[in-house]
């Protein structure tokens, strides 16, 4: 039986073979073959200049071809070209209220938002190093209610059961950052003490987010999506458990805090806009669905 790691991207490569494409192990011939031989290839349409800037300046080395191995964002089962495939064509088109009505951010008729970014970095206050990398951020105009709508994207990552983030005593010693959550601090020294606590959610790493986006909109002018792909089963339940138990805490502390998988959004734009996105519609079906 598949795990659901195994799952997702055994789909992803029937969704290549289905379409003609032609994968590469992650070094061409050595690795399983998992990537296209071109990112084009990956993507429903060719990175905007503006974001592949954004993946270029990112921490996480998405399009650096290191000798013979293949640039992260080449694999089928990359999470930065799922982000990409859903909301970079939003950007493109002008309408990124559409995309944030669909993420549950605000209502259909509230077109307060402007601009979307890919690998946003938010500095938290009074913490040296790199500051955490959100994977999308939407930027609303001046006067909206919130500043911004922030986004954690995730496809593989909760079901590979690879090291998650970690609190560090840095975060825990910046006292100022948690006098309006002592919940989310409470959760944050508990993570400090055992970082295994969780094993799908990655939630130091929503609280690093949430301490960054603080640090730079106030607790209340932002809200943050945790969005992430879905799958049958056990490790499912379990997913769901971890972000249930994590969206009640931040609540608690006042944090506009909230889940949604990918499935759930894509279906919503096919239930909305099929007639006019026909072909994104179509592709995000087919690939994701």
């Amino acid at each position: 039986m598949l795990s659901a790691y195994e799952y997702i991207i055994e789909k992803q490569v029937q969704w290549a073979k289905n379409r003609g494409i032609n994968l590469i192990g992650s070094e061409c011939d050595r690795g399983l073959h998992r990537y296209t031989t071109a990112l084009d290839i990956n993507l429903f349409a060719p990175l905007l200049e503006s974001v592949r800037k954004s993946f270029e300046h990112g921490s996480g080395s998405e399009l650096t071809c290191k000798g013979s191995h293949q640039a992260k964002m080449q694999a089928v089962h990359s999470s930065s070209v799922l982000s990409v495939n859903v909301f970079q064509y939003w950007e493109e088109k002008h309408q990124v209220p559409v995309i944030a009505s669909l993420c549950g951010f605000c209502g259909k008729d509230e077109v307060y938002s402007e601009t979307i970014v890919f690998e946003s970095k938010n500095y938290i206050k009074g913490v040296r190093g790199a500051p955490p990398h959100l994977d999308v951020l939407i930027h609303n105009v001046e006067g909206s209610p919130f500043k911004c709508f922030a986004i954690e994207s995730k496809f593989t990552e909760p079901y590979n059961h690879r090291k998650k983030g970690e609190i560090k005593a840095a975060h825990l010693n910046a006292e100022e950052l948690w006098v309006d959550i002592p919940h989310l601090h409470e959760l944050a020294r508990a993570l400090y003490a055992d970082h295994a606590m969780h094993t799908y959610l990655d939630s130091a790493q929503l609280i690093k987010h949430i301490l960054g986006l603080k640090s730079s909109y106030g607790k209340t002018g932002f809200k943050l999506l945790y969005l992430y792909y879905d799958v049958f089963g056990k490790e499912s339940a379990d997913h769901r458990d971890e972000i249930n138990a994590f969206a009640d805490i931040a609540r608690s502390d006042g944090v506009h805090f909230s889940s949604l998988t990918y499935q759930e959004l894509i279906l919503k734009m096919a239930e909305e806009l099929r007639g006019e996105h026909f072909d994104y519609v179509k592709y995000l079906t087919e690939r994701y669905l």
